[in-house]
């Protein structure tokens, strides 16, 4: 394991308190601040607030999903689903394909983002 060094910098205590109030604020130590500001890298509470929106989708998704099977299971019973309500059920299920592709380009995009910043 490599050691750790310190750099010291002068800054004024104004800006120097700024700083720490926004790391307060954010989360995160100084010396994160610093470093991936410097490093141009995601900052940890910024990789935070993506891991819960990715959990979000994924709960959001589940649901939708229940709901698909509750319906197919009811559908099923009844052995019978009257036209109109299966085209609107068609067309929920488009725009849930539609929201999935989109979901998908975004988590590719969000992985690549963080798979750069490691």
């Amino acid at each position: 394991m490599e050691k750790e060094t310190r750099i010291y910098i002068r800054i004024q205590k104004q800006r120097k308190d700024s700083w720490r109030k926004l790391c307060s604020k954010k989360q995160i130590s100084l010396s994160s601040l610093i470093i991936n500001s410097v490093e141009n890298r995601i900052f940890d509470d910024e990789r935070r607030k993506i891991l819960m929106f990715l959990e979000k989708q994924d709960n959001l998704f589940a649901k939708i999903e229940n709901n698909i099977n509750q319906v197919a299971k009811i559908v099923n019973a009844q052995k019978y689903m009257n036209t109109e309500n299966l085209k609107n059920f068609e067309e929920q299920l488009k725009k849930v394909i539609e929201l999935k592709k989109q979901q998908n380009e975004i988590f590719k995009k969000i992985y690549s983002l963080i798979a750069k910043d490691n």
